[in-house]
């Protein structure tokens, strides 16, 4: 993971799981080839829900999301290819080979959404758009995203004008 400082940051609270649903449709839109997400948060802190969204934005039909958590990555097949890891049950940067994602990455013919990134942070590219969610009441969770690099930059400013 990018260890220098993001080029863009902003933070937005969502006051319910359908906010975090449709902020993740938005990004899902946005996406394009080589886009690569890092979502950190704590176990209900609402990242399935935004990623669900980023799906359902990315035109994955609905059926075929799932959680990766025991097959760690799942390709998705809509608008673009859509790559969807967890990193929660990997120990090191070396159990990554195994699970096929850095060559996703690296072909760049899809965009990767990865779950845990602060579990093994060296997973990210040198540009990415890392996205923490954080409790903030019942419901309600605080989303900070921060871009690394143009393009992610770019993508954060479309994905989040108002922010």
């Amino acid at each position: 993971m990018s260890t220098g400082t993001p080029t863009r940051v902003k933070t937005l609270r969502l006051a319910s799981p359908e906010e975090t649903h449709s902020l993740g449709v938005r990004l899902g839109k946005l996406l394009q080839p080589g886009d690569f997400v890092g979502l950190i948060g704590d176990l209900g802190a609402g990242k399935t829900h935004l990623v669900r969204g980023v799906a359902e934005g990315a035109e994955v039909p609905r059926s075929e999301v799932a959680s990766p958590t025991f097959a760690i990555v799942y390709p998705y097949s809509g608008r673009i290819p859509l790559y969807h890891a967890d990193l929660y049950r990997l120990t090191n940067y070396d159990d990554l080979y195994s699970t096929g994602l850095l060559d996703m990455v690296e072909t760049g013919d899809g965009a990767s959404l990865v779950e845990w990134l602060d579990r093994i942070p060296e997973a990210a590219p040198r540009e990415f758009l890392r996205v923490t969610l954080r409790h903030a009441g019942a419901d309600a969770r605080e989303l900070t995203a921060e871009a690394f690099g143009a393009r992610p930059t770019a993508l954060l400013e479309a994905w989040a004008p108002g922010a």
